[in-house]
């Protein structure tokens, strides 16, 4: 029992002490620099809903991304997420997530949203109809 006690009280101190690790802090979300040009506003509406969290320079950040260790996975994703494609830099956009076929297979393949990030944000995950409208209005508009 007393060993138990003090694993407790050594995993409560851990756990205090990650919170002052700096890593995992910065929610900023720079300027909206461009789009895309969206084919409907459906098509933006789905796009917010599935991907603007790491997709974008709009990023919500929840109460637990201020809370460590977790917030080291959030902010790591959304960082990542944005370089690999950007809704808000669209005109510059270089990640891999810009190549349409890339995309395509990412979000039909049920890669993105990443599985992680559902249980917590459940109206991303997009029905088969969704999933092809964002598709086809998102890489098919002029």
């Amino acid at each position: 029992m007393r060993f138990a006690r003090l694993g407790v009280l050594i995993l409560l101190a851990l756990f205090v002490l990650i919170q002052f690790v700096p890593y995992g802090r910065d929610h900023t979300n720079p300027p909206v620099l461009s789009e895309p040009a969206w084919d409907s506003a459906r098509t933006r509406e789905l796009a917010v809903t599935a991907c603007f969290d790491c997709h974008s320079n709009e990023t919500i950040w929840p109460w637990y991304s201020n809370v460590a260790p977790i917030s080291w996975l959030v902010y790591k994703d959304t960082i990542e997420g944005r370089e690999t494609l950007n809704y808000s830099e669209w005109a510059s956009c270089k990640g891999e997530g810009c190549d349409p076929a890339e995309a395509r297979e990412s979000i039909l393949d049920g890669e993105m949203p990443l599985p992680i990030y559902l249980p917590t944000h459940p109206e991303a995950g997009l029905s088969d109809v969704e999933k092809q409208e964002l598709i086809d209005g998102l890489f098919n508009s002029p």
